[in-house]
């Protein structure tokens, strides 16, 4: 295991252990790398590391503190990382993992949806049928996403999600499935959906999930 590994292993560590919890400041760098037998120069290493993931955040002139440890707050460097990676091959890889994470959101939605919830996925599938523009269907398409991930109630395979496909993606699909007249298609897909949640169907929601985001696929650029 290299030095610099060993050294985030340590720090990491201490949090699952909950030696260390969130809002908690790090002891002083000399202090802390002769507890743990680390070198200075291999715990700044791993500082570094955990700070550009968002565990740890170092603030100028006042100390390191391990962050709120919060899925937004961790899942935000994962975002970053697929920014990086938008290629063809990617794209359609994050799209399989949707493909999987999504019928379960759906699932459990379909479980635990609130009447409200139902109307108001109901008034965003009004509003994607209104929509005029490529922008428009992507604003209405993350919101609806967004909406359904929530009503699952967990909040980290909502953030997951939100993460896996932001408005780069969406807009290379919708521009594909507007290309190809498919947007019918797509947004009764969205109302497909919906009344499986509003019935509590849950397999009969995984099903339309999994059927959605498949499709979706087929019109990215160079697909189908």
């Amino acid at each position: 295991m290299a030095v610099t590994d060993d050294a985030i292993l340590r720090v990491k560590e201490m949090i699952t252990s909950g030696e260390l919890k969130p809002g908690d400041r790090l002891p002083r760098e000399a202090d802390l790398a002769e507890r743990l037998g680390l070198s200075r120069n291999s715990l700044r290493e791993a500082v570094k590391a955990l700070s550009l993931v968002r565990v740890l955040d170092v603030r100028q002139g006042d100390g390191t503190y391990v962050s709120s440890l919060r899925a937004d707050d961790l899942l935000g460097a994962l975002s970053f990382v697929l920014d990086l990676h938008r290629g063809e091959d990617s794209v359609l890889e994050v799209l399989q993992v949707r493909r999987i994470l999504e019928p379960a959101a759906a699932a459990l939605a379909a479980q635990r949806i609130e009447p409200d919830e139902v109307v108001a996925l109901r008034a965003l599938c009004d509003a994607g049928e209104q929509a005029t523009s490529v922008d428009e269907l992507v604003e209405h398409d993350l919101a609806f996403h967004r909406a359904v991930a929530r009503c699952s109630g967990n909040a980290y395979l909502a953030r997951l999600l939100d993460t896996l496909a932001g408005p780069t993606v969406r807009v290379r699909i919708w521009r594909g499935i507007t290309r190809g007249g498919a947007v019918d298609r797509a947004l009764a897909e969205h109302r497909a959906i919906v009344d499986a949640l509003a019935d509590h169907q849950t397999e009969l929601a995984r099903s339309w999930s999994t059927v959605h985001v498949a499709c979706a696929e087929r019109w990215l650029p160079g697909e189908g």
